[in-house]
């Protein structure tokens, strides 16, 4: 992915959320005590662990571009469930987006712009056509019905994380409906915003990006059009 510097970047970061108890600890430590109460409400050990490490890399990434504490990152979250800076620390700009996937998690940070990103497993899922036919837009449908069976995998995730990374950007949510807007994702075919409702994808105001977080995983990035050319990559 490329990478350039100015105030426009998108920053992108790669982390696994598998790490030992005493990191685990150090994480813990850095979570509000609604953070700590959220995670306590999990079932299973491995989505606490989970949640908890995320939810501190995450403040330690925000400290590092607010230039404050980790532990005086204040979040707050939209009508829709998108989470934002309080507005103590709002003035800065700076707009994030998270998504994780069994024991790898992917954030954005964009100063100025709103950014969404999403990451899942390539898997073969049973339903995957059935979910197509009723979630992906009438062009999508189409286009995924006619890829050979060997290609639907990635294809439907590919659609899929960019039609998720578009909607956090937006930041509705699955209120969203996804046959609304087009995006790219046949084999060969670089990612793009196609169409929004009725605005050609070149003309709507953002920009759509592809990128592999990690083996078996295929990640998406939607970003408010910037300057060409300005994704930073960091693991």
């Amino acid at each position: 992915m490329p990478a350039c510097g100015g105030a426009a970047a998108v920053d992108v970061v790669v982390t696994r959320l598998d790490v030992g108890p005493g990191a685990l600890r150090a994480s813990a430590a850095l979570l509000s005590q609604e953070e700590r109460h959220r995670a306590g409400r999990f079932a299973f050990e491995c989505d606490r662990r989970r949640f908890t490490v995320a939810r501190a890399r995450l403040r330690q990434l925000l400290a590092a571009r607010l230039d404050i504490g980790a532990d005086s990152v204040e979040l707050v979250y939209g009508e829709r469930g998108k989470p934002a800076l309080a507005r103590r620390v709002a003035a800065s700009n700076l707009r994030f987006s998270v998504s994780h996937c069994d024991d790898v998690a992917v954030y954005a940070f964009a100063f100025g712009r709103e950014v969404g990103i999403d990451v899942e497993a390539v898997r073969v899922i049973p339903d995957a056509d059935d979910i197509a036919a009723r979630m992906f837009s009438r062009r999508e449908s189409e286009a995924y019905r006619a890829l050979d069976p060997s290609d639907k995998p990635l294809a439907f995730f590919s659609c899929w994380t960019r039609k998720e990374a578009f909607i956090k950007a937006l930041g509705d949510g699955l209120s969203h409906p996804l046959d609304r807007f087009d995006v790219s994702f046949e084999p060969g075919e670089p990612a793009r915003i196609l169409r929004v409702d009725s605005t050609p994808g070149d003309r709507c105001g953002w920009t759509l990006y592809s990128f592999v977080p990690g083996p078996g995983l295929i990640g998406a990035i939607v970003a408010q059009k910037a300057i060409p050319g300005t994704i930073r990559e960091h693991n």
